[in-house]
């Protein structure tokens, strides 16, 4: 038992971390032993209330952030949800993009065979993403403020059955633009509800309402998240157009000590 001390023991089917060999100013983000089991790319998902954050989260990493029962009840994001997902790519020139992307739970292994019909090629872990769900109820504004600081990318979701841009739209834009936050995806959502010249004309919209804007050149992903269409897609973006951040691996770790207090009073609103 001494000698495996300093060697992770959970979930056998990950990259073990050996801590009598490791040499942290040779870790990157993308170093097989730490993407394996962390999460090294915050992401966070914004938009209007209703147009499919927590269900494009769930689509890409099989997690359900709507948790709570009062988030349940009201089927909303209430407070900030989590999820962690995994992204791959076949290792063979002959899978077809976009089909040679995948996604997967936090847990699932680091490389396994690719399930197409006549490829040989294998799944390889490319990034491992943490993904922040924010709620998108105006009352809600300052939790997804808090959501914003630690983000590194933000899909924004647009739901295609409405005109663009809804009022949570526009705030979330401006407060990843205050943010700084520069990486951002658009995720033209609920395109199996609506017709083809419905999601062209809303697409000229959202071209509209972006320009002068962070977002852009930002690229437009038509989806549907219930149907999981175009998720592949997504992953792929994320991969080609989101780099991944630096992380300092030799700093010395620091608590930061953060006193709880609610500015407002859970009686005034009943979502609290």
């Amino acid at each position: 038992m001494a000698e495996n001390i300093n060697i992770t023991l959970g979930q056998p089917q990950l990259k073990k971390q050996d801590l009598t060999n490791l040499d942290v100013s040779k870790l990157t983000p993308l170093t097989e032993e730490v993407i394996s089991r962390q999460a090294t790319i915050n992401i966070g998902t914004i938009g209007h209330v209703a147009h499919g954050k927590s269900t494009v989260v769930k689509a890409i990493s099989g997690v359900q952030t709507v948790r709570f029962k009062n988030e349940l009840e009201r089927n909303i994001t209430i407070k900030l949800g989590y999820a962690n997902a995994k992204i791959y790519k076949c290792d063979s020139d002959k899978c077809p993009r976009p089909g040679c992307y995948r996604s997967a739970r936090s847990s699932k292994e680091d490389d396994f065979p690719c399930d197409r019909p006549g490829c040989a090629g294998r799944f390889r872990l490319l990034r491992h993403v943490s993904f922040v769900d924010c709620p998108g109820h105006d009352i809600l504004m300052a939790t997804m403020l808090n959501g914003a600081a630690v983000m590194d990318a933000a899909l924004l979701l647009i739901a295609g059955n409405e005109s663009c841009p809804q009022p949570q739209t526009s705030e979330h834009l401006a407060a990843i633009e205050i943010m700084k936050l520069n990486h951002i995806i658009i995720l033209q959502n609920k395109i199996d509800l609506v017709k083809e010249s419905q999601a062209k004309e809303q697409y000229e919209q959202i071209l509209k309402f972006v320009q002068g804007t962070v977002a852009e050149n930002a690229p437009v992903i038509p989806i549907s998240a219930q149907l999981k269409y175009s998720i592949d897609v997504t992953c792929e973006y994320i991969v080609k157009k989101i780099p991944v951040p630096l992380r300092d691996f030799t700093s010395d770790p620091r608590l930061i000590g953060k006193n709880k207090f609610y500015p407002l009073s859970s009686k005034m609103f009943p979502f609290f």
